[in-house]
C-alpha cells in the first residue's frame, strides 16, 4: 500500500534546508521492494486510462542511463504512448549547461521527437532529469505538452542533497559558475502544466526542494517512496497515467477517486 498526499502549499520557508538523514539514506534499500511491487501491480496498472498516443520523452536521473527508465517506458507503451529515452548515455551532469540549464543535445532530442510526430511532447524527468525537463520546457514551450518531475530538486539550495559535490566534479563546472538568473529562476515553473511528484522519505534529495508554488497549472503530489524507486513505484505509475491521459489544453489537478483512496490511502488537501 502506498500513501499519497495531494498538497496545496507555497514554497518552503526560505531557510537552510538540510540534506536527508542517514536513516533516509538507509531506507533507499526499499527500491528493490518497490521494483517487485511494480511487477505485482502491473495487471492492476493495466486498468489505468489509455492515452491518445502522443510522444513522451523520459530523462534519467544523475548517474543513471536509459536503462533506469526502462520499466517506466514499458508501462507508457502499454498505455499507448510513443515512449522515448533520451539516448544521451549516462547522466553525468555534462548534459547540463551553466547558463541555459540543459545543453544543446538535450534540446535537439526534444526537437527530433517533436518534428517526427508533429505533436507536442510530454516530458518526464527523474531527479536531475526533471531539472532538465523544466528548463527544456521553458526554452521550447511550443513543443512541450506537460512536464512531470520525480524527486527533482529545482527549488531551494542546490546543495540540499547527497549528489551536489559529485555533480560539480562530473559536470565540468561549479555551482558558483552558474548563471545567477538561471539559479534564481529554476524554481519558476515552466509555462506548461507541471506536476512534481516527491517523497518526504527521499534519501537523496531534500523533499522541500521539490515543491512547486501550486496554482491552476502546477501541482505537488506526495508519495511514500525511496528516491531511487520513484521511476517504478506503482502509485507513481498510476498518477503518471492519469496526468498523461488528459486531453491537451484541458489539464486539471489530480483528484483521487474513491477507489484510488481505498487502494492507495490517498488524501486530498484543499
Amino acid at each position: 500500500m502506498s500513501q499519497a498526499k495531494q498538497l496545496n502549499q507555497d514554497h518552503p520557508v526560505q531557510r537552510r534546508i538540510k540534506r536527508p538523514s542517514l536513516l533516509k539514506i538507509a531506507l533507499e534499500a526499499r527500491l528493490f521492494f518497490e521494483a517487485g511491487s511494480f511487477a505485482m501491480s502491473y495487471p492492476l496498472l493495466q486498468t489505468t486510462p489509455k492515452g491518445d498516443g502522443h510522444p513522451v520523452l523520459v530523462m534519467p536521473g544523475f548517474l543513471a542511463s536509459d536503462f533506469s527508465t526502462k520499466l517506466l517506458r514499458t508501462f507508457l507503451k502499454s498505455r499507448g504512448y510513443k515512449s522515448y529515452g533520451w539516448k544521451l548515455g549516462r547522466n553525468m551532469g555534462k548534459q547540463s549547461h551553466p547558463e541555459k540549464g540543459c545543453g544543446p543535445e538535450v534540446i535537439a532530442r526534444l526537437e527530433d521527437i517533436y518534428h517526427k510526430h508533429e505533436k507536442k511532447v510530454s516530458i518526464i524527468g527523474w531527479s536531475l532529469g526533471g531539472v532538465y525537463a523544466r528548463e527544456l520546457a521553458k526554452m521550447r514551450p511550443e513543443m512541450t505538452r506537460q512536464v512531470i518531475t520525480l524527486g527533482s530538486p529545482f527549488n531551494g539550495s542546490l546543495k540540499s542533497n547527497h549528489a551536489s559535490k559529485l555533480f560539480q566534479k562530473t559536470s565540468g563546472y561549479k555551482f558558483k559558475d552558474m548563471c545567477k538568473d538561471l539559479r534564481k529562476n529554476m524554481k519558476v515553473a515552466p509555462p506548461v502544466p507541471t506536476t512534481s511528484i516527491y517523497s518526504k522519505s527521499d534519501g537523496v534529495t531534500a523533499w522541500e526542494c521539490c515543491l512547486e508554488i501550486q496554482d491552476a497549472t502546477t501541482q505537488n503530489i506526495e508519495v511514500s517512496s525511496s528516491h531511487c524507486g520513484l521511476g517504478h513505484h506503482p502509485f507513481v505509475m498510476w498518477v503518471i497515467a492519469d496526468r498523461l491521459a488528459q486531453e491537451e489544453d484541458q489539464w486539471r489537478h489530480f483528484e483521487p477517486k474513491k477507489l484510488e483512496k481505498l487502494m492507495f490511502s490517498c488524501h486530498a488537501h484543499v
